[in-house]
């Protein structure tokens, strides 16, 4: 379909890509004063998305070159396609129609070292961006958390339109510009770990309530209301004693008690746990919240193992309200600590790869708009701005006082889960990573020993600090001989 000439030059905006998130972002963008363009690889999808919008300042293009034409300069573009191949193939078409100083923006989940690539590759020609989008298909319709990563003065272009489609909160709109190239898709992998890893605890806290207490559906949903209304308030808590007062129609039980336990996963969180391998970042909670959902996934291999493997009855003759609270502690406590792992990963990234990240920013914008947003982050922010290079957030004093407040019932809940075989594995990762890290010394002085033994691999001398590393002829020490 040819563009009229009157209609070149006409908008401010142009999106890429018509599924759910770059249609719900486009009516967004529109609804804030920005004229916009569409163009869909399926041009059916132009003309039904043209249909849902009649009255509004949109653009329905059928080619790439109407497309670019359509745009005020500089093009400002998002693409909103599947990750991988796609994002290459399209910017393969788009880029000898554009200029330098254009933008383009990959909104989609794509993986941070194809954007470093895409930005290498792209400069000079145009300026591009990864920008994580978070808060699903209600946040990209009515405001979501937005990362971008890319050229700073690209950003400035930007910038007004983020702004706008952002959600707000008390500290402002929930987009900041992150630092270049690949960074802000790598906070948008490290949010959706942190995300892996909150959402495991909640599923943990629920068994423990269930199995090993012996709550009802009505009972959940008005414990997690009530710690909706506390320190745990957050988005995922208050859609969780949501989910518990649904009744399922044909059933006429709670719904929730008729979904299969099985859980998916796209790849965002096992490549956190990747990343933080090659980074050298301990990552156990969220670690083990992408184990679970593997385990979740063996169904037919956990129905014939039930049959067979047989551990302790999962009950407790406590009291319920202080067994409540207990709960609530220990889900408190890990969840500082799956945060503080996440936090230390992006600072390690934006070192590893010079972004110079602003952790009380990420904390910021992700108080609105996207599925972590929570109460607990203003906190967070606080404890950035007391001490903004904070190498870990267990040693802010806030975050310490409270954790350590939390410990007799943290300790409590783990303890009462293992007895009664409740498997939470991201909670005990949670406790072992804060008792790790608060110990002065560990036993990896054996694992060196070991390591020095069979392999000559060296080892350093508490003795002797400073001093490098030696190796031991362990047999000739043990009066062996050769």
């Amino acid at each position: 379909m040819s563009m009229p000439a009157e209609a070149l030059q006409a908008a401010q905006f142009g999106v890429v890509g018509l599924g759910v998130m770059g249609e719900n972002l486009a009516f967004n963008i529109e609804e804030h004063g920005f004229p916009v363009s569409v163009w869909n690889l399926e041009t059916e999808w132009v003309d039904k998305f043209m249909k849902k919008s009649t009255g509004k300042r949109f653009i329905g293009t059928k080619t790439l070159k109407d497309f670019t034409q359509s745009l005020a300069r500089p093009r400002r573009i998002l693409i909103m396609i599947k990750a991988g191949d796609p994002v290459d193939q399209t910017l393969e078409k788009l880029a000898p129609l554009l200029e330098p100083g254009d933008i383009v923006i990959d909104g989609g989940n794509s993986w941070f070292k194809d954007t470093q690539r895409r930005e290498a590759a792209m400069r000079g020609k145009l300026n591009f961006f990864g920008m994580g989008v978070s808060g699903g298909e209600e946040g990209a319709r009515h405001g979501p958390s937005l990362m971008p990563g890319g050229s700073r003065e690209g950003y400035e272009h930007v910038k007004p339109i983020l702004q706008a489609i952002a959600a707000k909160t008390d500290s402002g709109p929930c987009v900041t510009y992150v630092g270049p190239d690949g960074a802000g898709h790598f906070v948008k992998m490290v949010h959706n770990g942190i995300e892996y890893g909150d959402m495991q605890l909640i599923a943990e806290a629920y068994d423990i309530l269930r199995k090993g207490i012996g709550f009802s559906a009505a009972e959940l949903a008005d414990t997690f209301a009530e710690w909706n209304r506390g320190p745990l308030e957050s988005y995922l808590i208050e859609i969780t004693s949501q989910i518990f007062r649904v009744v399922d129609p044909e059933t006429k039980k709670p719904l929730v008690d008729e979904i299969l336990d099985k859980a998916g996963q796209k790849g965002t969180g096992k490549w956190t746990a990747q990343v933080a391998l090659d980074l050298a970042v301990a990552i156990p909670t969220i670690a083990a919240a992408i184990d679970a959902r593997v385990l979740s996934s063996m169904k037919d291999e956990r129905l014939k193992a039930a049959k067979i493997l047989h551990g302790p009855k999962a009950s407790s003759s406590g009291d319920k309200k202080e067994l409540k609270s207990a709960v609530r502690d220990a889900l408190y406590a890990s969840k500082i600590c799956s945060y503080a792992q996440g936090m230390s990963l992006i600072g390690a990234g934006s070192a590893e790869y010079k972004w110079n990240i602003d952790l009380k920013e990420m904390a910021r914008i992700w108080k609105g708009g996207c599925i972590i947003r929570a109460r607990f982050l203003d906190t967070i922010m606080q404890a950035y701005e007391r001490q903004p290079s904070l190498p870990n957030l267990l040693l802010d004093p806030e975050f310490s006082s409270r954790i350590s407040a939390a410990q007799p019932a943290w300790r409590k809940v783990v303890s009462l889960a293992a007895e009664s075989g409740i498997p939470i594995p991201a909670m005990s990762a949670s406790l072992a990573y804060f008792d790790s890290y608060r110990s002065a010394n560990l036993p990896q002085n054996l694992t060196q020993g070991q390591r020095d033994f069979f392999g000559a691999h060296t080892y350093e001398r508490v003795d002797k600090p400073g001093q490098g590393f030696v190796h031991s002829d362990w047999q000739q020490l043990l009066g062996n001989k050769k």
